[in-house]
């Protein structure tokens, strides 16, 4: 377990810590609404007061946001108790998300002004990739890190049929 939180305590800090510093940096150096080129990379700062990529919620859906960020923190750390020690492909996917929901989490809780953005928006040349930050990578790669990895078990576990049965399995033979 010792070494479970020693992952968890770097990754989530190192996150946090990059999350905060360039929040902060991005409403020092830019201004609202106006892009700026950085090495290639469009900035712009924005405030999210919704869900990914914009999507919009009432006012009051502020609340339910840092409800909701706490329940899923909270799921993750259960998660991540659970994990297996070993496990360090989705010790670190649980550690990626959490950081980075706790990150945005900070924001919501200090301000009604919402999530502070500052990467993008991305021209794909089909669309325009939503204005971003460190948090919001976290959460994206972590998540779908996390994904694999539960799919990984999925795919390694037991068919129902080859599952052992235990000791009344045993014993019906």
């Amino acid at each position: 377990m010792k070494q479970k939180l020693i992952l968890a305590a770097v990754l989530v800090g190192s996150i946090l810590t990059l999350d905060v510093f360039t929040k902060r940096w991005a409403l020092d150096a830019l201004a609202h609404g106006v892009t700026v080129e950085a090495a290639g990379v469009p900035l712009t700062l924005a405030y999210n007061t919704g869900i990914a990529f914009g999507l919009d919620v009432p006012q009051a859906g502020r609340w339910i946001l840092i409800a909701a960020s706490i329940f899923v923190v909270v799921m993750l750390a259960g998660m991540f108790r659970q994990s297996r020690p070993g496990d360090w492909f989705r010790l670190t996917s649980l550690s990626l998300v959490a950081a980075g929901a706790v990150g945005n989490l900070i924001d919501r809780v200090r301000w009604d002004r919402g999530v502070v953005d500052f990467i993008g928006p991305i021209d794909l040349g089909f669309m325009l990739w939503p204005i971003f930050n460190v948090a919001d990578m976290a959460i994206t790669m972590g998540a779908i890190a996390l994904g694999l990895s539960l799919w990984r078990e999925g795919a390694t576990a037991p068919a129902p049929a080859e599952a052992d049965t235990g000791e009344l399995g045993k014993a019906m033979d």
